[in-house]
């Protein structure tokens, strides 16, 4: 998860007529870290190379996932180019990459939920700064 400036990075997805909201990320490959994994997924989905900062949340959502709060250390958000953007043949709808501002998340179909949620809820400064 990218913060910065009561913004966070989502990516829309528009797919089977559904439109909803996603944190970057994907599966773990065979000999990675679910850290390792993070990086990989920001750079195929977003475009960047990030730094994780530090575990924000764990969920039960499609198995258990991870997310991280990560600081951009190069690239620009929206030039990945993952399979998601490049293989015609995937039939799985649209991904759009997009700063959101935090306080339009209530708002919107973010998933999942509950991680959206915790980004609401007022944070210290160490968990969001330069991040």
């Amino acid at each position: 998860m990218i913060v910065k400036d009561d913004r966070v990075v989502l990516i829309k997805r528009t797919r089977d007529g559904e439109v909803y909201y996603v944190f970057p990320g994907g599966g773990i490959e065979a000999g990675e870290t679910a850290e390792t994994a993070a990086e990989r997924e920001a750079f195929e989905e977003l475009g960047v190379r990030v730094s994780i900062r530090e575990l924000f949340k764990e969920v039960e959502y499609n198995g258990r996932q991870s997310f991280f709060l990560a600081e951009v250390i190069e690239g620009e958000i929206g030039t990945g180019d993952g399979e998601e953007f490049t293989d015609p043949e995937r039939k799985r709808g649209t991904y759009e990459p997009m700063w959101v501002p935090l306080d339009r998340l209530g708002g919107i179909d973010v998933r999942p939920r509950e991680v959206a949620e915790a980004l609401l809820v007022p944070v210290t400064p160490r968990n969001l700064s330069n991040s």
